[in-house]
């Protein structure tokens, strides 16, 4: 999956739902500007990449003028065939991680529960080079340095202009990780987390161990949202050889529904600053 494609699908299930709710057909689309009637329909679908000036004339067609809507989707149509700083890392990156980045630097809001470790958007230096080489189970001095930038250079959406809204929760056995005969790892790692959750714009929980069953026992995920529309949130599911976006809203809806009972079970954020601040003292 390049970074594009998703981009694409998005922006086609905007113009696809615009369409239909004028009750206009692909048809009298294609006749207003002269198009084929595929063209159309390779737009709506994602197949094939739209022009912003294509673009900008259609919502003129279907009447849209609300000026951040109009913004949202017409940078879709110009950042789809952009290249971004992660391009540089096309050795290392896999195709979804690429789009994954690319994603994440358009949200407006990220949510994420993970229980193995840190989240990546949180990761120190130190603690990213020790979980890619576990995760990765390589050798590589070179490709882990290189993952490790990655890594760091995504963070950079957490302080820039407009950043997204952040909220993590995060399994409690993931911050009494031991890093074998490295713990200044781990109590740098816990006090970039407490440095972290002051941001405006980060909320941070624990899941406590205690907890009992609950919807982030069937593994982490991440839901991403975006400024043109709530209908086309994504999902993204990280395993050990692959990665799975899911983008039908039903099932998005699903793991929304399991974020906000993930959030309402894990300790509040200040019980949660409490452990974490509990957990490096005990790692000193």
């Amino acid at each position: 999956m390049s970074g594009p494609t998703v981009r694409r699908r998005r922006l086609g299930a905007e113009l696809r739902s615009l369409r239909e709710g004028l009750k206009h057909t692909t048809e009298t689309v294609a006749r207003n500007f002269g198009w084929h009637n595929a063209k159309v329909s390779r737009v709506e679908t994602g197949h094939t990449a739209a022009k912003p000036g294509d673009v900008e004339a259609l919502l003129d067609f279907y009447g849209v003028q609300d000026e951040p809507r109009r913004q949202a989707l017409l940078r879709l149509a110009r950042d789809g065939g952009q290249r971004g700083w992660w391009q540089r890392y096309t050795d290392v990156l896999t195709p979804v991680y690429a789009d994954f980045i690319s994603l994440e630097a358009d949200a407006k809001a990220v949510q994420t529960y993970e229980c193995g470790f840190v989240p990546g958007l949180f990761q120190t230096a130190a603690y990213a080079r020790e979980i890619i080489s576990a995760l990765n189970m390589t050798e590589a001095p070179e490709e882990v340095n290189r993952l490790v930038e990655v890594r760091q250079a995504r963070q950079s959406v957490l302080t820039q202009p407009s950043p997204p809204e952040i909220w993590a929760v995060v399994n409690e056995s993931a911050l009494r990780t031991r890093i074998a005969d490295r713990p200044q790892v781990m109590r740098d790692q816990l006090q970039r987390l407490l440095d972290l959750s002051e941001l405006p714009n980060v909320t941070l929980q624990v899941m406590s161990s205690t907890t009992g069953p609950h919807p982030g026992l069937s593994g982490a995920f991440t839901i991403l949202s975006f400024p043109e529309s709530q209908d086309h949130d994504v999902v993204l599911l990280e395993h050990l050889t692959n990665s799975l976006y899911i983008e039908e809203r039903p099932e998005v809806e699903r793991y929304s529904a399991a974020f906000r009972r993930i959030v309402a079970d894990a300790l509040s954020r200040d019980a949660s600053l409490r452990l974490i601040r509990d957990l490096k003292e005990e790692s000193s």
